[in-house]
């Protein structure tokens, strides 16, 4: 097998590898609902953080505005799957296409990464590590969770990123 195809095909495992974890987590927080609605629900009402901390004022205890994070969560990672899954796809398709052909095939994958990239370090590391103060909390502490999937996701990116031949 040529060593051009086998980059194109380690590329395309790398997506559906995250697309296959994407769907799981996403299919998870439907038939688990309850369990991972109450993570939400307590990093955003900051219940476990550091007793008397001034950052309070951030909290979000509207059951309202909890289910609709948690909705867009569940969303977004439905989204993530499809995009990384349907990217697999396409490349996989063209992995004896010309270079040209095959990068342009990266598309899918590269938004699905790049969402995955936006939930679990923008929305869990940022939002939710340091506006809400996750990382205070001994019980609801999702940050390294989050970096793992950070640092695949990035890796992920770098690798397809980057042009063959």
């Amino acid at each position: 097998m040529d060593t051009n195809v086998v980059i194109r095909l380690t590329k395309t495992a790398l997506v559906l590898f995250f697309g296959f974890y994407a769907l799981l987590v996403a299919f998870g927080n439907l038939t688990d609902f309850n369990s991972n609605l109450m993570f939400i629900q307590h990093v955003l009402s900051m219940d476990t953080t550091f007793e008397g901390n001034s950052l309070m004022y951030r909290a979000i205890t509207s059951p309202t505005l909890q289910f609709t994070a948690y909705y867009l969560i569940i969303l977004t990672e439905w989204f993530i799957a499809f995009a990384c899954l349907y990217g697999s796809y396409r490349m996989a398709r063209h992995l004896k296409s010309s270079n040209t052909t095959f990068h342009q095939e990266k598309k899918w994958g590269i938004i699905g990464l790049l969402v995955g990239i936006s939930l679990w370090f923008f929305g869990f590391q940022v939002i939710g590590g340091e506006w809400f103060a996750m990382w205070q909390s001994q019980i609801w502490n999702g940050l390294d969770s989050a970096f793992r999937l950070t640092t695949y996701i990035g890796i992920a990116l770098l690798a397809l990123m980057l042009k063959e031949g």
